[in-house]
């Protein structure tokens, strides 16, 4: 298992402001205590403002996104919020493509300022040129080109990660994510694919056991598919599956599904303390931490190469649990 020592220092893309930079339209900040405290010593930041970047300036004017005519559908434009004829969205789309095509390959991971006409991963308002709410399901002209591009690269808004579900799915998903691309740099391969699945077979196994069973399937054909085409597929439904938050009852059954290692090399105490920690999980009276250390420690006893391996037991640095 990874201890906390082994876990490399990942980067993150994040939008400037979040760190404390004064990028903001008023010449502000909205700097994250969170971020900058908590996961800045475990992630390199790179920042990134697309509005300051193509000029704009601080302060400046602020802009919105104004969807010009109903034959428009979704799209939205990011003009100035008094005058629609100050309109930045070529200029946004044009840096933005620069930057995904040049800066973000070795980025595991984006947090994004939300409600940003620029930044915001989703749900950011939308106005009529007349300045009347349209509806709140735009996407900010920099972000949109960013998941564009890296569709299958982790996510989220800041105010988000104040969840402690959301934010723990989202640093299982950029570890998991680079993890991908470090096989993916040394050339994919059926070997690959197949180490990389067995080292997430219970994380997948905790999400979904119908998906975790499909995603194994794929990686069966490893030596007869077209290898690329196969990847991405794998990699696409990986992703998606971690996208869902898994329950107690699918926790529960990869906990016991590894518990079975230790059914010959532990005493039936040691199992009934084991099994009394992952029901009591179970039953929501305590939190996953505990049976995973119980796991942890019998198999630092009792090593396991296969279980060793597993991301599901070390899914992150344990301090970022708290």
């Amino acid at each position: 298992m990874l201890s906390n020592n082994n876990f490399p220092k990942l980067k993150l893309g994040i939008s400037s402001c979040l760190l404390g930079n004064e990028v903001r339209f008023d010449g502000g900040h909205k700097r994250s205590q969170y971020i900058q405290n908590t996961l800045a010593r475990f992630f390199d930041f790179q920042t990134f403002c697309p509005e300051v970047a193509i000029g704009m300036g601080i302060p400046r004017k602020p802009i919105r996104l104004v969807r010009k005519s109903e034959d428009d559908g979704k799209k939205a434009y990011a003009v100035d919020v008094k005058n629609n004829e100050l309109d930045f969205t070529n200029d946004l789309h044009e840096y933005s493509e620069m930057i995904a095509k040049n800066y973000l390959s070795d980025i595991s991971g984006y947090i994004f300022k939300k409600d940003s006409p620029s930044c915001g991963m989703e749900r950011v308002k939308v106005y009529s040129p007349e300045g009347h709410f349209v509806h709140k399901d735009g996407v900010g002209i920099y972000a949109a080109v960013i998941k564009e591009h890296f569709p299958h690269m982790p996510m989220e808004e800041e105010g988000r990660l104040n969840d402690v579900n959301l934010r723990e799915s989202f640093l299982t998903r950029v570890y998991l994510y680079n993890d991908w691309q470090c096989m993916v740099k040394e050339g994919i391969t059926p070997r690959g694919l197949v180490n990389f699945h067995a080292q997430q077979k219970y994380l997948f196994m905790a999400h979904n056991q119908h998906i975790a069973r499909e995603l194994g399937q794929m990686i069966a054909t490893a030596g007869s598919a077209d290898i690329d085409e196969l990847a991405e597929s794998y990699i696409s439904l990986a992703m998606n599956v971690l996208k869902k938050q898994p329950d107690r009852k699918r926790h529960t059954n990869a906990l016991q599904h590894i518990m079975g290692y230790l059914r010959k090399k532990i005493d039936s105490d040691d199992r009934q303390e084991l099994l009394n920690s992952i029901m009591s999980f179970q039953k929501g009276e305590v939190p996953l931490i505990m049976p995973l250390t119980l796991l942890k420690h019998h198999f630092s006893r009792h090593p396991n190469d296969y279980i060793a391996k597993q991301r599901y037991l070390s899914p992150f640095p344990v301090e970022l649990r708290w």
